[in-house]
C-alpha cells in the first residue's frame, strides 16, 4: 500500500498549473507574438479610451459646466476599464475554459 504519490520534482507541478495557451499551443512562435502584439495594441487603446474619458469628465464638469459631457466622460472610463481588464483576462478564461473541456 502507497501512502503517498510517486516521486516528481517541482516541474511536475509547476507544468501541470502553468498555462500553455490551451487551444493555442499548436500555433508557431510568430503566431503567438502576433496574438499578444493585438492584444497589447488593444490594451493601449482602451486605456486610450478611459484617459479620453477622464479629460472629458474634468472639462465639461469644472469648464463648461456640461453635465452631458461628464457622464459621457464617465461611460468612456468605465468603458476602457473594464475593456483592460476583459482583454487582459483573456488568456487565463481561454485556459480555464480549455482545461475544463478537456
Amino acid at each position: 500500500m502507497f501512502i503517498a504519490a510517486d516521486k516528481g520534482d517541482i516541474t511536475t507541478i509547476i507544468g501541470g498549473i502553468a498555462p500553455d495557451w490551451g487551444p493555442f499551443g499548436s500555433l508557431g512562435n510568430e503566431a503567438r507574438v502576433m496574438i499578444e502584439v493585438v492584444m497589447a495594441v488593444a490594451i493601449l487603446l482602451c486605456l486610450g479610451i478611459a484617459i479620453w474619458g477622464a479629460a472629458k469628465q474634468r472639462i465639461g464638469a469644472t469648464a463648461l459646466r456640461d453635465t452631458f459631457s461628464a457622464e459621457q466622460g464617465k461611460g468612456l472610463i468605465i468603458a476602457g476599464l473594464t475593456g483592460v481588464f476583459i482583454i487582459g483576462s483573456l488568456g487565463t478564461l481561454f485556459t480555464i475554459v480549455y482545461g475544463m473541456a478537456v
